[in-house]
């Protein structure tokens, strides 16, 4: 039941994927390349409504003024910015609209870097990008080609849904892709983040097994081995609720003591005798039974759903 209408969102979502959100052209020099931008990505997250726990009546969210408790029409209200305590700004939204970035169909390619001095942290979403007609199809290829065969990749500015984008555009298999990037003053400096020791200092023997334990659990990447197991376990929950089932809620089990020592630490995950003996390899966890949250994990809200991922891409 609950995987049924999963599928058929899924299906809705290829079908719909199918369909470019904006045309136009990749600029640079006097070339212009024609393309059309498509997502590349989908969310698959279960979204919930809210419900009263005794009655099952929906739950109905409304806008209210806080000292009245009146419901506020939607045309009546306005963007505001508290640039002090109890000190508010308001914006009326044609005062935003005029300063918002005007619409192009053009992603103004700036300079061409190496693709290694980009750290991934900077990329947000990523989008593919294809030709945008039978005409373009060699000029797109071309520049495919020779980003490729350079390793450079483009680094240029476009305007999606009144917002301008920092953007990458980079050869992938038989294609480009898209990524948006994260402008320089949005990352957070590392070393204001997190307080590290430089000083200390590490034993060659400590070294050698940590590269032997990295060896051991070393593979070759595959990205279908890796499935979102809570979700899952939420979407075999529902099936069983709606079946009339009664749910047996599983205590979680009891967190492991840390190994203080690191060189105890490492030998034991090596399975000990200083690593001699038969590697350990990565292997999937079992799902948990039982339908009960996952320690860690909460429902994240979207606009009036609940979605059972911890965390989402932007896009």
């Amino acid at each position: 039941m609950a995987r049924k209408k999963r599928d058929e969102e899924e299906d809705g979502q290829s079908r719909s994927s199918r369909r470019p959100i904006w045309r136009g052209s990749l600029s640079f020099g006097l070339v212009n390349v024609p393309v059309r931008l498509f997502s590349a990505t989908s969310s698959h997250d279960v979204h919930f409504h809210e419900y009263q726990a005794k009655t099952g009546q929906r739950i109905r969210h409304k806008r209210v003024a806080e000292k009245s408790g009146r419901e506020v029409p939607y045309d009546q209200i306005v963007k505001g910015y508290e640039v002090s305590r109890g000190r508010v700004v308001l914006l009326d939204p044609k005062e935003i609209q005029a300063l918002e970035p005007r619409r192009s169909r053009t992603v103004e390619i700036e300079q061409f870097v190496n693709l290694e001095d980009i750290d991934p942290m900077i990329w947000d979403a990523t989008y593919y990008l294809g030709p945008g007609d039978a005409g373009g199809a060699k000029s797109y290829e071309l520049l495919r080609r020779a980003m490729e065969e350079s390793g450079k990749v483009a680094i240029g500015r476009f305007v999606m849904r009144s917002k301008e984008y920092l953007v990458t555009v980079r050869p992938l298999n038989n294609g480009l892709v898209l990524e948006t990037m994260h402008f320089s003053d949005e990352i957070r400096p590392q070393d204001q983040v997190v307080e590290l020791d430089r000083a200390v200092k590490v034993k060659p023997n400590e070294m050698k097994l940590a590269q032997q334990l990295i060896e051991a659990l070393s593979a070759d990447w595959d990205h279908a081995r890796f499935v979102d197991t809570f979700r899952d376990r939420v979407t075999e929950l529902i099936e069983k609720k709606a079946k009339g089932h009664t749910i047996e809620v599983e205590e979680a089990p009891p967190e492991q003591k840390q190994v203080v020592d690191l060189m105890q630490a490492l030998k034991a995950s090596l399975g000990g005798n200083n690593g001699r003996s038969t590697p350990v390899r990565a292997q999937r966890a079992p799902p948990r039974r039982g339908g009960g949250r996952t320690r860690g994990q909460r429902p994240r809200r979207q606009g009036r759903s609940v979605a059972t991922s911890p965390g989402s891409p932007g896009g």
